[in-house]
C-alpha cells in the first residue's frame, strides 16, 4: 500500500525517510542521513513507523554530528538482538499472513469489520503498558496491547488485505485530563475515508465486539477524541457508522420501544444508537422510562449502559429481580497511555 505519511513529505524529507527505513531493515547499527534539524529528524522516523508498523523493533534512536560535517550518524535503539529480531519476523510474517486468510475472500466492509472483531475478541487492554504493546508484537504476538499497538495491528492487517489505512495520533489535553497521546485508524472504504477506533470499542466491549467507533466521521469522533498531530483526510460520510448501516440508529421513541420488544422476545442484548436531537439528561429519562416499562411489561429488569458522548445505549434485559440500573461508560478509561 502506499505509505501515507511519506507521501505528504518534500523530497529531502521522503529522501531520508527511504535512507532510514533501508537501514532499519538491515539492522544497521548506524545509519548516515542527510543533516538535519533534531526536530524534524525525529519527526520522519515516527512518521515512518506509522507508516511502517512491521518496523516494530526499533524503538527510538540516538543521534551524533560534527560540526562541519554535512551529514548525520544515526543510532537506532534496537529491542532485540539481530537473530532475535529475525525470529520476531518470521513469526509475525506467519502470524498475519494466517490472520488475513481468514478474510481474504470478503468485500472491503468485511474485511473492516473481520479485523475490528478479532482486536475486540482476542486483545486485551494492557494496563501496565508493556513496551511491546505499543508494537504489534503485543496485540499479535501476546493478546496484550495499549492504543498505539492496536492501531499500528489494525494497520498491518489492511495493509495485508489491500484496504488503504493510516494509524492517527492525537495530542494530549492536560485540561481534559488526557495525559497522553492516543492512537486509531483512518480507513479508506470503496474510495472514501472514515475513522476506526478499536481500541474504544475494545475498552467498552471487554472480549465482545462494539462498534460505537466504527466508520465515524469528523464530526462523530471528535466528540471525544482530540484532534489529529498529523494531517489526515477529511472524513465526511456518516450514513456508514455501524449502527446507521445495521438500522440500529433510532429517531423515534416507538423504535426504541419496539427493539427493546425484539431483544427480549430473542433473549438478546439491544445496542442502538440514538440520533433524534442531542442525547440530554431529558431525553436520556425519556429513554430509560420507556426502556423499564417494556422490561416490566414483559416481567423482565432492565440494566443500562450509556455511551454519552456517542449517544449509544446498550441494555440488557434479565429475568432475576434486580433494580433497573443505569451505568455510564467510559470508553478507554486508561487514558494516562504514552504513545
Amino acid at each position: 500500500m502506499e505509505p501515507y505519511y511519506y507521501n505528504h513529505m518534500n523530497k529531502q524529507q521522503q529522501r531520508v525517510y527511504q535512507v532510514i527505513k533501508s537501514g532499519l531493515e538491515s539492522l544497521s547499527q548506524t545509519i548516515d542521513v542527510q543533516r538535519m534539524d533534531g526536530t524534524e529528524l525525529s519527526d520522519i522516523f515516527h512518521k515512518l513507523r506509522l507508516d511502517c508498523p512491521e518496523i516494530y523493533y526499533a524503538s527510538t534512536f540516538r543521534y551524533s554530528y560534527y560540526e562541519d560535517s554535512t551529514l548525520i550518524k544515526m543510532k537506532p535503539v534496537y529491542l532485540f538482538d539481530k537473530n532475535k529480531i529475525r525470529e520476531h519476523q518470521r513469526a509475525m510474517i506467519a502470524r498475519v499472513e494466517k490472520l488475513a486468510r481468514g478474510a481474504k475472500d470478503k468485500n472491503d466492509w468485511e474485511k473492516e469489520q473481520y479485523i475490528h472483531d478479532f482486536i475486540c475478541e482476542n486483545v486485551t487492554y494492557d494496563k501496565l503498558k508493556k513496551q511491546y504493546s505499543h508494537e504489534i508484537l503485543g496485540p499479535l504476538g501476546q493478546g496484550v496491547g495499549v492504543c498505539e499497538g492496536i492501531a499500528k495491528s489494525v494497520k498491518i492487517l489492511c495493509d495485508q488485505l489491500l484496504i488503504p489505512c493510516i494509524v492517527v495520533i492525537s495530542e494530549n489535553n492536560l485540561e481534559k485530563h488526557i495525559k497522553y497521546r492516543h492512537a486509531w485508524n483512518v480507513i479508506q472504504i470503496k474510495g472514501i475515508w472514515y475513522h476506526l477506533d478499536a481500541t474504544f470499542d475494545n475498552t467498552l466491549g471487554k472480549k465482545e465486539a462494539r462498534y460505537d467507533y466504527f466508520n465515524l466521521d469528523d464530526k462523530g469522533i471528535f466528540k471525544d477524541h482530540e484532534p489529529a498531530i498529523y494531517k489526515v483526510p477529511v472524513c465526511n460520510d456518516g450514513d456508514h457508522f455501524y449502527y446507521k448501516e445495521k438500522k440500529l440508529s433510532f429517531t423515534k421513541h416507538e423504535d426504541v420501544a419496539k427493539r427493546c420488544k425484539q431483544a427480549i422476545k430473542k433473549g438478546k442484548v439491544l445496542t442502538f444508537h440514538w440520533r433524534g436531537g442531542s442525547l440530554t439528561k431529558v431525553v436520556m429519562e425519556e429513554l430509560l422510562q420507556i426502556i423499564a416499562e417494556t422490561a416490566k411489561e414483559n416481567s423482565k429488569y432492565s440494566q443500562v449502559s450509556i455511551n454519552w458522548s456517542q449517544a449509544v445505549i446498550r441494555v440488557r434485559f434479565l429475568k432475576e429481580k434486580v433494580n433497573d440500573s443505569v451505568n455510564i461508560e467510559d470508553a478507554y478509561k486508561e487514558e494516562n497511555e504514552e504513545t
